[in-house]
Order: C-alpha cells, then structure tokens, then sequence
C-alpha cells in the first residue's frame, strides 16, 4: 500500500508542478492558481460526508479503486489535450473538479483503511509512515517533474501521473483488510446524522478539527501561491520553482520522522499548538524574504511544522474514534482539514491579486498565530490530549 502510494503520489506532484506553471504561463494571474485549487477541493466540501457513508457501508478497497479510476481518467485526458495543442483554462478548472469529485469518496475510505492494517498502538507511526511517502514524494516528484520538462516536455508529467494510479490499484486488490462492512437498514442521511451527533457529543474531535480546518486554511497557500512568489518575487523559472518545491517536501519528511520519534509522547495536542505557532512564525518570514535561497530555509521549516502538525492532529482524531464510526468521523474531519485547502487557496489568490502575494501570506501568518495562542491560553481540552 505504501509503495502504491508513494508512486501515484509522486506522479500527482509531477503534475502539480506541471499544472501550476502552465497556468500561470496560460493567464498570467495568481488568481486561476487559487481558483483551480479551489475546485479541485470543492467536491470534498461538498460529497466527502457522502464519500465517509459510503466508507462505512461497502468495501473500501473498492471504493478507492473507484477513486484511483477517476484520477487516472482525468490525469491522461489533460495530457491528450495538451499534446494536441487544445488545452485551455477552462479545461484545467472543469478537470479538476473532477478529479477531487474522485478524492472526495476515496479521501475518507483510504483514511479509514489505514487502522485496519496495524495495530492500536502503532496507529501514530502508521500515519506518520504515511505522511512520510506523501512528503518524500513531494521531494521526488518536483525533481522528476523539472527532468522531464526539459528532455522530454511538459505533457509526459501529466501521462506518468496518469499511469502512476496504476500502482495504487495493484497495490489495493493485494493487501487484505480486517474491515468487513455491516448490513443496516438505516438510510443515507440518518448515518450521516449519526455521525454529525458522535462528533457534537466530544468536544476533543470538535476542537481538532477546527485546528485542522484553520491550519490548512492558513498553511497551504504557501505552496499553491510559490510559483508566483518565484516568478513575481524573485525573478526565476520553474527549474527554481521545482526545486523549491522539493525543498518544502524534504522538510515535511523531517517533520514526519520527527513526529514518528515523539510519537509515545503523552501531551500530543500541547505539541500540535507549538508547531501551529511556529509555522506562523515561518509562514510570516517567508513572506517578508526577497532572496529564493534565504525563503528556502523557511520554506523547509514551514513543511517540518506543516507536516508535523497535520500528522498530530490527525492521529488524534483517528485515536479519539470507534471503527463502526471511523469513516464517517473521518470524511468530518477530511471535510474539515480538506475544506480549509479550497477556502485558504481562494482568499490567498484574491488577496494576491489585490495586494501582492507576500501581504497576502502575511496576513495568514497572523490568522494563524492568533488561533494557536487562543488554544494555548484557553483550549484545555486540546492541551490535555
């Protein structure tokens, strides 16, 4: 599963690289940067609660092969298109609501797959193991990306991504679950009800997904805006751009080995607080740097307390569950922590284009840093976790 993974996952960042540059080089404004992430994210709004019924109700092996099926769809239909020359904005923003229509019924089924292939205890490793090929992937695939641009061209990084989707389908009809759905007569909406009241009733899960929804809302702008920033800011192409980008990687995969040797920490929610203030801190001199090399190191810093802090919260959230409930609770907090992405995305790509985009950065910074001193004076419930 892991090796599935970190395949697929290093063709999505090959393309995401890809996407982003042509984009810019297409429409010449943050804004589309911000919009295209917007409707990629949108479906998880909107059907991820759906998608976590759905995780609970049939095998979820399936359901993410259905997912992976769509991706893989979409990722070869945008390389057709620009390999014949027909690509335009529309067909970027069109595909990517697609494409995250497909993550919204396979986001809440792959993170409720993962406590059924390890024990209790090692749940936190597990998911820091996780993060680790999401992160390294990050690192390999902008460097790739950047390779294959220069010798073979930009669409063979949307036909690998395409191909790659490939691994996680073998990957999934190998591995063996303990998950074996329940038959129930309860319809759709009462299960989704069911799960709304399991989480209202802790104020822990409330708590963390707030948490969650408010650091990808403040903390993922940093990378949906980089091109911009290497492009406007600091003068430079998209070999710098890729190589940034695997800079922000290779700093999440350290904040994900961090994680993984703190993980019998008892205070697991004092330490998600301190990494959401220190990543305002970065977020706030990345945004006041002028040179690529000296934001680099913040960069690398913003993806170790990034990463570290959505690994904590989100193994808190999966410990705080019970498995008749988890991919329903999961597609709450999917909802939650992915519907920060879209929002954050829109409002940084207004502001950008409004004011410039290290204002905009800035001004998130603050947002942050506000939320985890609030949760450090008075967010006992957290603290204690």
């Amino acid at each position: 599963m892991w090796l599935g993974s970190f395949t697929s996952t290093t063709g999505t960042f090959m393309q995401q690289v890809a996407l982003s540059w042509l984009i810019l080089q297409l429409t010449g404004m943050s804004f589309y940067l911000g919009l295209t992430s917007f409707l990629a994210q949108l479906p998880l709004v909107l059907f991820s609660v759906i998608g976590g019924v759905f995780a609970d109700r049939v095998d979820r092996r399936k359901l993410l092969i259905f997912s992976q099926a769509v991706q893989m769809t979409t990722a070869l239909i945008l390389a057709g298109l620009i390999f014949f020359d027909q690509i335009e904005i529309w067909h970027f923003l069109v595909l990517a609501f697609v494409t995250g229509l497909g993550q919204a019924f396979g986001g809440p089924a792959s993170q409720a797959l993962i406590p059924g292939l390890v024990k209790r205890n090692d749940l936190p490793n597990a998911i820091a193991l996780n993060s680790i090929q999401f992160n390294l992937a990050r690192v390999v695939g902008p460097m790739l990306a950047a390779a294959v641009i220069v010798v073979f061209g930009v669409v063979y990084c949307f036909t690998f991504n395409g191909f790659s989707f490939l691994a996680v389908i073998v990957s999934l009809l190998l591995i063996n679950t303990s998950f074996r759905p329940q038959k129930t007569k309860e319809t759709m909406v009462n299960q989704i009800k069911a799960g709304i009241q399991f989480v209202l009733r802790r104020n822990a899960l409330r708590h963390l997904m707030f948490l969650g929804f408010v650091s990808t809302f403040c903390g993922v702008p940093i990378l949906t805006l980089l091109p911009a920033f290497v492009r406007g800011v600091y003068g430079k192409g998209e070999i710098t751009y890729s190589w940034m980008m695997s800079i922000a990687g290779a700093g999440a995969v350290v904040g994900a080995l961090l994680y993984a040797s703190l993980s019998r920490f008892s205070r697991r929610g004092l330490l998600a607080l301190w990494s959401q203030l220190a990543l305002a801190f970065l977020l706030g001199a990345f945004a006041l740097s002028t040179q690529w090399i000296v934001a680099s190191v913040f960069l690398f810093g913003a993806g170790i307390c990034l990463l570290g802090l959505f690994t904590s919260i989100t193994s808190l959230v999966q410990l705080a569950t019970i498995e008749e409930m988890r991919g329903r609770v999961m597609s709450l907090f999917f909802l939650a922590f992915r519907g920060g992405m879209p929002a954050g995305d829109l409002t940084a790509g207004l502001m950008a284009d409004s004011f410039s985009e290290p204002v905009s950065i800035l001004l998130l910074s603050f947002l942050l840093a506000s939320s985890s001193v609030t949760f450090l004076v008075f967010g006992n419930t957290v603290k204690k976790l």
